[in-house]
């Protein structure tokens, strides 16, 4: 848990007081907006004070309320100098904190209005797009996202965003034009995994040539996903030596990258080679003991093994950590029968 400020602490112990304290016979309930009286704010509540039509006062002193993790006191700071001035960077700031503060009919509203008064800024329809994500609104997000591109065809993230909600769409062949064109306009790591990861596991070698294009880009040789994603490649073409050697890369970049160690110990039970599969997963449940997916594999060793004991006791710590796994819970059943 990260460590709270001493100022945090003194305006959660100012609201605190102003909303409990209560006078003998009066029911009224302190206002907790009285804290903007009290360090650090108080400076900039008397500069509002004096120059009440001056907004750059209200932006200032909502972006310290949200520093201090106080969005709902920010709200109608960003409403006022957004009224003041009509810009639209306030305006996005605006509607972010409605959505940290859940009001998000309200910014929703905003953000469509947005769209209208200020059609060359795409950043409110991809806003918009995430929140309908969000909400499970598919076909609206995608929507907004083809908005984008019609205004701009060169927007990489609108086509990345598009890319990855037709995947998710299972939309294979839509997903992967739209994640090569957010690639082909700018070649990164995000949307480069993204699109390797649907190549890999189609077993088509294009996965090799765009991990390789981004290691190529790697001159302090510290990036771990692209030898990753070259191993799930080998090992969906069950080329395990190849496999094997790309998630030993990555262990040696990053000795805690969990998902490498499991990658391999699949490999070796496949294989049959239980004995050095249950020495890896060990291995990857020592360098993160809050791995689920370390105990199943070693739960998988043991029953493969017939020691039911061992692979109860396994499963049944995966399910504990994640308690929507339900490969762990069906494991745990079956060795207990």
């Amino acid at each position: 848990m990260a460590r709270l400020t001493l100022t945090t602490i003194a305006v959660v112990y100012i609201l605190l007081g102003l909303c409990s304290c209560r006078s003998s016979g009066n029911k009224s309930q302190k206002d907790p907006f009285q804290a903007l009286n009290y360090p650090p704010f108080n400076d900039i509540t008397d500069s509002i004070r004096r120059f009440p039509g001056h907004p750059e006062f209200y932006l200032r002193r909502a972006i310290v309320l949200s520093q201090n993790n106080l969005q709902e006191l920010a709200t109608p700071d960003y409403k006022k100098a957004w009224e003041l001035t009509s810009d639209e960077g306030i305006e996005l700031e605006y509607i972010s904190n409605l959505l940290l503060t859940n009001h998000v009919t309200q910014a929703i509203q905003l953000l469509m209005q947005g769209t209208e008064k200020f059609p060359s800024n795409t950043e409110f329809n991809r806003r918009l797009g995430e929140v309908y994500l969000q909400k499970n609104q598919p076909d609206s997000a995608m929507q907004q996202f083809n908005s984008i591109i019609g205004k701009d065809s060169t927007n990489f993230e609108a086509w990345y965003d598009k890319g990855t909600l037709l995947a998710k769409l299972k939309d294979t062949t839509g997903a992967l034009k739209a994640l090569e064109k957010s690639f082909a306009l700018l070649p990164i790591n995000y949307s480069g995994m993204a699109l390797a990861g649907i190549y890999a596991a189609k077993k088509n070698p294009r996965a090799l040539d765009i991990c390789n294009m981004l290691l190529a880009k790697d001159s302090g040789a510290v990036e771990t996903a692209p030898l990753y994603m070259k191993g799930v490649y080998y090992s969906e073409a069950k080329e395990y030596d190849h496999a094997i050697e790309q998630f030993d890369l990555c262990i040696r970049r990053d000795w805690k990258m969990t998902d490498a160690y499991i990658e391999k110990g699949i490999i070796f039970l496949q294989l049959k080679r239980t004995d050095s599969a249950l020495k890896i997963f060990n291995m990857a449940a020592t360098v993160s003991n809050t791995d689920a997916d370390a105990y199943f594999w070693m739960g998988r060793c043991y029953e493969a093994k017939g020691d039911k004991q061992q692979a109860a006791a396994n499963y049944d710590r995966a399910f504990a950590l994640d308690k929507s796994f339900i490969e762990a819970r069906q494991g745990l059943e079956r060795v207990t029968k």
